[in-house]
Parts: structure tokens; C-alpha cells; sequence
């Protein structure tokens, strides 16, 4: 919280995170506030081990770029 994305976005919620991470990096997730969960995030692992890689190499992607 309280960065900001690659593509400008600042981080201010766990909202503000999943919207960026799915704009910049095509991850779909839920913000953790939907569960009570606040500031986490959540993500769905029922697909095929590719797609999990890949989806878990753009999200360190985008965290990476977080400033």
C-alpha cells in the first residue's frame, strides 16, 4: 500500500491493487475486503499448472514494478 503501479496508478486499497494487477497484467483476483480480509488479495488455483505459472510470473511482474 501506498505505491504505485508501473503504469501509474497509486496503491492506496487492496481494491486499487486487484484493478491495477488486472489492467496491467491481465491477473483477474478478488481484494481480500470481499472476505474481511483487508489489505490481501485473493486468487483462484483451479486451471492447469501453465497458466498458474504464468499468471504467478505477471503478478511478480507487477510487484516488481511497484514503486
Amino acid at each position: 500500500m501506498g505505491k504505485t503501479s508501473a503504469g501509474g496508478r497509486l496503491i492506496a486499497t487492496d481494491a486499487d491493487f486487484v484493478m491495477a494487477l488486472l489492467e496491467e497484467q491481465q491477473v483477474a483476483s478478488v481484494q481480500g475486503a470481499a472476505y474481511g480480509m483487508s489489505p490481501f488479495f485473493r486468487i483462484s488455483y483451479a486451471t492447469d499448472t501453465d497458466t498458474l505459472r504464468e499468471g504467478c510470473r505477471r503478478i511478480a511482474a507487477f510487484v516488481d514494478g511497484l514503486k
